[in-house]
């Protein structure tokens, strides 16, 4: 089991750095070329976020790891709104736009409402799938929220570790290069050693997924949604979650189910019930104490929440 822990931290380490490698490859050889930040930010920024992510999800989806698939992404998203949005807010309170209020939290609900409905098959309820179809959807979905970033945004940074006026494009090359390899390697490890995992310590991949695996890659989430509370920028701390939360559903999903079709456990239900809970107490804490700010008492009770969820998840096992 320790020897499974240690490749299963390896590869978390594999994703998180690949990614950032990528992002920064990828960004600063846009921008050698010109590319403007807004088609950098709507495109490289936006996919190195979700690759941790897209490539544990790919890899599970092909090794038929089915439950690793939703728990990743479902865990992923209330990790990222309960326990970063609650250490966040505790670090400082978050002042929210008025279109992130109005607009990208209720896109958010309305992406767990979809994923509810398709992976339930209302209409066949005996099937509970999310079908190649459903993939193409919740896809052309994905498109949609693209198109409304793209109408909203007037402005877009994409902060850069590399001196692109230094730096040939060989090397930028190079780091996108080592960027995919570590994150298709540190897949394969995630995946591959969180079910030996799971076989191993005699739980479900659903709890697995849920818990390590989501944690695990959310860690990118983690640390830029905590600096950008500390450099006081709240736009990134929120729209990092936010945005976050939609591409995992829409994009990860979608690209999961294409790849093959995905039977869904319905035990998931609850793990969805709350994340569509925590979305609505989001909105609704706009209105609460100080207008269009999550304070520090509303981030106490997300991370309550979580600790209890996660408390809760493991007596499940026991």
């Amino acid at each position: 089991m320790l020897i499974q822990s240690l490749i299963l931290i390896l590869g978390f380490f594999l994703l998180i750095k690949g990614a950032d490698w990528l992002v920064d490859g990828a960004s600063a050889l846009a921008k050698k070329y010109n590319v403007s930040d807004l088609t950098i930010g709507l495109t490289v920024v936006a996919f190195g976020t979700s690759a941790p992510e897209l490539a544990v999800n790919s890899f599970a989806s092909i090794f038929n790891h089915q439950d690793i698939v939703f728990g990743n992404v479902i865990g992923s998203n209330n990790f990222n709104l309960f326990f970063i949005l609650g250490i966040a807010g505790l670090i400082a309170p978050i002042t929210v736009q008025s279109s992130t209020v109005w607009k990208e939290i209720p896109f958010s609900f309305l992406a767990i409402v979809i994923l509810f409905i398709l992976a339930n098959d209302i209409f066949y309820p005996d099937i509970n799938m999310l079908t190649r179809l459903d993939g193409v959807f919740l896809l052309i979905m994905f498109g949609v929220f693209i198109y409304y970033i793209y109408k909203q945004l007037k402005t877009d940074q994409a902060q850069n570790s590399i001196e692109t006026n230094t730096v040939s494009t060989i090397k930028l090359f190079s780091y996108i290069i080592l960027g995919l390899t570590f994150l298709i390697i540190g897949g394969i490890f995630a995946v591959d050693n969180a079910s030996k995992l799971a076989f191993t310590l005699g739980v479900s991949e659903k709890i697995i997924g849920l818990t390590i695996v989501a944690a695990g890659t959310s860690l990118p989430e983690l640390t830029t949604s905590v600096v950008a509370v500390l450099k006081k920028n709240n736009d990134i701390a929120v729209g990092n979650i936010i945005g976050s939360n939609i591409f995992n559903i829409f994009l990860i999903l979608s690209v999961s189910s294409i790849i093959r079709p995905l039977s869904y456990n319905v035990k998931f239900n609850t793990d969805l019930l709350l994340l569509a809970g925590g979305t609505v107490f989001l909105f609704l804490a706009m209105f609460t104490g100080q207008k269009k700010k999550l304070d520090r008492w509303e981030a106490v009770i997300l991370l309550v929440t979580f600790i209890a969820y996660t408390a809760f998840l493991i007596i499940q096992e026991i």
